[in-house]
């Protein structure tokens, strides 16, 4: 099982798409909880550079708590992570498939929350 679905987009800048990414996930009823510069990040711990590449950790504080309630451990997998980075070929834009993380976890009640998310995130990536 792929455990990303991703997309590249062209004619926007690295910025740009980070706000196209931003509000076609507010569109599907996410927010963006946790924004990580990676290669601000690795210039200043270990003084190299590397790519324009963004995390946004997405949640939808709905479905969280859904999963919370289904199971206590499950926020060691939230929040839901997607990429952004800049390629010859574009920006990349990636998500994490919620049906891979939850393979590891033995919780029925968890499908159905995955599958919603899962097809939630496909939503956004094939909107952009």
């Amino acid at each position: 099982m792929k455990y990303y679905h991703a997309k590249t987009l062209t004619g926007k800048s690295f910025e740009e798409a980070i706000e196209y990414v931003t509000a076609a996930l507010k569109e599907e009823g996410f927010g963006i909880l946790t924004e990580i510069d990676v290669a601000a990040t690795l210039k200043k711990k270990l003084d190299t550079d590397f790519r324009p590449y963004r995390i946004l950790g997405a949640c939808n504080p709905p479905y969280a708590h859904k999963a919370l309630l289904a199971e206590d451990k499950i926020g060691t997998m939230l929040p839901c992570n997607v990429i952004v980075q800049q390629l010859d070929s574009g920006i990349e834009v990636a998500a994490v498939d919620p049906m891979a993380s939850m393979q590891s976890v033995e919780n029925k009640d968890l499908e159905g929350i995955a599958t919603e998310i899962r097809d939630k995130l496909i939503s956004v990536i094939n909107s952009l």
